[in-house]
């Protein structure tokens, strides 16, 4: 009596799957977890939300504490105490932040999907969401350029009052 193998896979096993494919968010390290993070600076972008719609538009203006450059935190570990209004994400925060971009890996990763070619966990290379015109680079201001942000929001986007 023959014995019978069975067929062969293609996909990998769940040990060779990345981590932000084997795991949910809450249950990465915080080193995985901040890994996740491309260095687009999107989230960092002044944003305006509608108190009647709930609507959040993007405006290009950044967090003063956004390297236009790197797009990163130049201050990460104490953002918070500098701006108050900087948001920490968590696992339940990312699912309800509409407004995350489709490309962040925290979104994607929520809903199941994996990381874009581009980004540096899979490609290695820091630079590619900045090549891909995924990043902020080259295309906000810094609020710490306007002596007042109220104004010049109001100016741009007929906004009234504290953003």
């Amino acid at each position: 009596m023959a014995s019978r193998e069975s067929p062969k896979t293609t996909e990998p096993s769940s040990t060779e799957l990345p981590f932000w494919r084997r795991k949910t968010l809450a249950e990465m390290s915080d080193a995985e977890w901040e890994s996740l993070c491309d260095g687009c600076g999107q989230c960092c972008k002044v944003k305006l939300e509608n108190a009647s719609t709930g609507e959040v538009v993007d405006t290009d203006v950044a967090c003063r504490l956004l390297d236009l450059q790197t797009c990163r935190c130049v201050d990460y570990p104490n953002r918070q105490k500098q701006v108050p209004g900087c948001l920490r994400l968590t696992p339940q925060l990312v699912k309800s932040l509409y407004w995350l971009p489709e490309t962040c890996g925290y979104r994607r990763v929520q809903a199941g999907k994996d990381l874009p070619e581009w980004h540096h966990l899979r490609c290695g290379d820091r630079e590619a969401v900045h090549r891909e015109g995924i990043s902020v680079r080259g295309t906000v201001f810094s609020e710490s350029d306007f002596e007042d942000l109220d104004q010049v929001l109001a100016d741009w986007y007929g906004f009234q009052g504290p953003y």
